[in-house]
């Protein structure tokens, strides 16, 4: 790895720390809250890629698992790793992987495309991991657990847009290293 790749995973990161900062939403009705750190999980897929943006996921959960508070809330260690919502952690970590190839196999090449790659990605591998885990760790029947997870798309449909935005003006500057550069 050069150094700017190093300090792109490194930024890249911390910012990922950061929205952690932010206080969850409680739902009450499902263990999972609401958080914006999946709005950072979709920046780094498209800003670093497969390779350096699953490196930079690996970063952050690697830090989680050692008990770091880098969660929302203040959280972190093994438990939370493999609790309820530890389904959503490991859907993190696929994400950088299944935004690039899902790009490369449908050519996306117009940022509307890019957009709904990112949408496809969130949806079917984060949240469908986590309802799936959710469901097997809580023992709540599979049904309920994707209806509840339903409360959740409005969110990520706002949050794709957030991260596309951003995405598409900081390609337009000196950042090169996305995986559509």
């Amino acid at each position: 790895m050069k150094t700017k790749e190093i300090t792109m995973v490194a930024l890249m990161t911390a910012v990922l720390i950061v929205l952690g900062l932010i206080p969850p939403i409680p739902l009450g009705f499902i263990p999972a809250p609401i958080v914006l750190q999946n709005l950072g999980i979709m920046m780094i897929a498209l800003i670093l890629g497969k390779k350096y943006g699953t490196i930079s996921v690996a970063i952050f959960l690697i830090l989680a698992a050692l008990g770091l508070p880098v969660l929302p809330g203040g959280r972190g260690g093994m438990a939370v790793l493999t609790g309820p919502t530890g389904g959503y952690l490991l859907g993190y970590l696929l994400t950088p992987i299944c935004v690039s190839l899902l790009i490369q196999v449908v050519s996306a090449k117009k940022i509307w495309q890019v957009w709904l790659c990112l949408l496809i990605v969130s949806l079917v591998i984060v949240t469908g991991i986590g309802i799936l885990w959710m469901s097997y760790s809580t023992h709540l029947p599979l049904k309920e657990a994707l209806i509840a997870n339903l409360i959740f798309v409005p969110g990520d449909i706002i949050k794709t847009v957030i991260a596309i935005l951003i995405f598409d003006r900081l390609r337009h500057t000196q950042l090169k290293t996305s995986i559509l550069m």
